[in-house]
């Protein structure tokens, strides 16, 4: 059996039948030639399926140890995709620290179709049990969550879903399939955003889904073709690139977080660092059971702040104030009016949340260069502070 990295370079690669060309091309185009009426080739119009497209589904669901992948315009198109499972009168549960866009789907759009939703604790499965009820069909998770990194014991979440009868999704897109594998503790469908550390290098909007559920993907892949949410090929292209290199990245993106997260441990401006790899995250233990590495994301909040945080960020030089996370550059993010602004304010501050509450996305830059923009950005922060 292929061990990750050689899977994420060869799986569903193969030379090209019509060319041998070594690298999957571009296959850019709408529509295929047909031989006769009534019968069809493999590929007739890439909406349906197109070759650049399947190698990457091929290749994700490999690396998720998947039976199926299916790739979509974004991250938000694959979790709509998902939850277009659903039907008026069925309720979801989710962790309440996730993603803005996902509240966003889970309160809006859900809701307009009459789909109700719970909300959990990502730390205590109590809170998972008792938000369950007879009408939950999808238990929705993040591992670590966005942005407060907190764990789900995935394979407790599983057991319990399954239980009540219920499906586990989880969004993997912070540890990604390198560092965790959630089919294999049990999950039922996992989700990503592969503009992030699949995609690898900013330059995608991109999602995918994968899942061992024939029942699952015969839904999902209804609605990606009816729907017609569909990860073009060029995407598909760049997607398949970034998974080539995505263990050595995600190698250097831990390597860097761990030190980061040490040296804001010990740094006079910030206070409540969050990083699974530190000892003193209240799930290190578990960290170490379901991942293989903590990932690139370090949270903290800086002392002084509203005030003190917007000083920070203008005083970042190789750090970029940017949305987005998990690109080969560092990324500093503000939650609280970025990826999580649309989320009311009392829900913000009550998974952690704060005015001054920093999530950087830690890039494969030098260590000691990101150390040092990181200590002139607070000292200045802390010099207006005075």
């Amino acid at each position: 059996m292929k061990r990750f990295s050689t899977k994420a370079i060869h799986s569903g690669q193969g030379p090209d039948p019509a060319t041998g060309s070594t690298v999957v091309p571009i296959y850019q185009t709408a529509i295929f030639n047909q031989e006769e009426v009534g019968r069809f080739g493999q590929y007739q119009y890439s909406r349906l399926a197109n070759p650049t497209r399947d190698a990457l589904e091929v290749c994700l669901a490999d690396l998720e140890e998947g039976r199926h992948g299916l790739g979509f315009a974004s991250g938000q198109a694959a979790s709509a995709a998902v939850l277009s499972v659903l039907r008026p009168s069925d309720h979801i549960v989710l962790t309440s620290d996730l993603y803005g866009g996902t509240y966003g789907l889970a309160e809006v759009v859900l809701a307009g179709q009459g789909i109700t939703a719970g909300w959990f604790d990502a730390a205590d499965l109590e809170t998972l049990k008792a938000a369950i009820t007879p009408s939950t069909r999808l238990v929705w998770i993040e591992s670590p969550t966005n942005p407060m990194l907190r764990l789900v014991d995935i394979a407790g979440a599983a057991s319990i879903c399954h239980e009540r009868g219920v499906k586990l999704v989880v969004d993997n897109t912070f540890a990604t399939p390198y560092f965790q594998r959630p089919l294999t503790l049990g999950a039922d469908v996992v989700v990503h955003s592969m503009t992030k550390y699949i995609g690898g290098h900013s330059d995608i909007i991109a999602g995918a889904v994968v899942t061992s559920d024939p029942e699952i993907f015969g839904k999902v892949k209804t609605h990606q073709v009816l729907a017609g949410g569909i990860c073009g090929p060029f995407d598909a292209w760049l997607a398949l690139r970034g998974l080539k290199t995505l263990a050595v990245r995600m190698d250097r993106h831990a390597a860097n977080a761990q030190r980061v997260a040490e040296f804001l441990s010990g740094h006079r401006m910030a206070e409540g660092v969050v990083y699974p790899g530190l000892p003193g995250h209240p799930q290190h233990g578990l960290a170490k059971r379901q991942m293989s590495g903590f990932g690139g994301i370090v949270t903290f909040r800086i002392k002084g702040g509203l005030t003190a945080a917007r000083e920070f960020y203008k005083a970042l030089k190789v750090f970029a104030f940017a949305e987005s996370l998990g690109g080969v550059e560092s990324l500093a993010n503000h939650p609280a009016t970025m990826s999580h602004g649309h989320i009311p304010a009392e829900l913000r501050q009550r998974v952690g949340i704060t005015e001054s509450t920093v999530r950087l996305s830690v890039g494969i830059e030098d260590i000691e260069d990101l150390i040092e923009d990181l200590e002139q950005a607070l000292g200045i922060a802390e010099e207006v502070g005075k």
